[in-house]
């Protein structure tokens, strides 16, 4: 090949690469998901009334529902995948799922490495104890063993909010709240829905109380990767329109509202852009 024809090759390939570059960076998973004609959503099945499995094997929940209004927005079916707090960011990050909609507080150094939609529930971190134990706050916890769930921000609030206790971290709050059943730990702490939530279904929930101010804010957000703006605009702008019609509410409602088992007041508004 003459010295003219490598150069006029080099030239070629070079335009290539300059058109495909820009390609390349707009490119998102929004396009995937409409091609596959599914939204693939990572969930947990351990965090009543957010979601769970029910009798005959399916996943439920105020989550779930959330996930199949954002699928029917985008006009797309919905396969969910199981996972727990610590294989929440590892399964975004390897393309496992495509979001992740579990109890998952949205913060400052989660947001370094994956992107949040606006919040959709707010709550607040508190302890759970037996119905006849002297705790009263996370300041009684100096020196008693803790238990939590395994890379969560409750893990991080705890060590916080009160360094002499003991953590013990299970793989997710169910588990931990098995653990204070058998006596194994004292307390357990993560956000007050799901304290709520799993002294609701033990039992006896007498047995049980949930004590304390909150000691840190909870902001749940739906995660997925970072720097892919069609889709979280699309995430964000299916929840602003649950919103403005009633659907959100009405979804909540059936999961938290009046009379329901896990009855918890819609307090809190999520943010609506105009």
């Amino acid at each position: 090949m003459s010295r003219n024809s490598r150069l006029v090759t080099m030239v070629f390939v070079l335009a290539l690469l300059l058109v495909a570059v820009p390609a390349l960076a707009n490119a998102s998973l929004v396009d995937t998901i409409q091609e596959r004609g599914k939204l693939i959503v990572g969930i947990q099945t351990s965090a009543p009334p957010a979601s769970m499995v029910n009798e005959k094997g399916e996943i439920v929940g105020f989550e779930a529902d959330l996930a199949k209004m954002i699928a029917d927005s985008m006009g797309v079916g919905l396969e969910f995948r199981q996972l727990t707090d610590a294989t929440r960011i590892p399964m975004i990050q390897q393309g496992s799922v495509d979001i992740v909609i579990a109890t998952m507080t949205h913060s400052r150094e989660r947001d370094k490495v994956v992107d949040f939609s606006i919040s959709y529930f707010w709550t607040g971190q508190r302890v759970l104890v037996p119905a006849d134990s002297n705790i009263s706050s996370i300041e009684d916890l100096a020196g008693k063993r803790i238990g939590t769930a395994r890379g969560s921000t409750s893990e991080q609030n705890i060590m916080a909010a009160q360094p002499a206790a003991k953590i013990l971290t299970y793989d997710d709050a169910a588990t931990a709240f098995v653990s204070l059943q058998r006596g194994a730990v004292d307390a357990i702490s993560t956000d007050e829905s799901m304290l709520l939530s799993l002294r609701a279904d033990s039992r006896n929930p007498a047995d049980w109380k949930v004590v304390g101010p909150y000691f840190s804010a909870e902001p749940f957000g739906i995660a997925m990767r970072e720097n892919d703006s069609r889709l979280r605009d699309a995430v964000n702008f299916a929840l602003i329109e649950a919103w403005e019609t009633g659907e959100f509410e009405e979804i909540y409602n059936r999961w938290y509202g009046p009379g329901t088992k896990y009855e918890l007041p819609l307090n809190f508004e999520i943010e609506i852009w105009p």
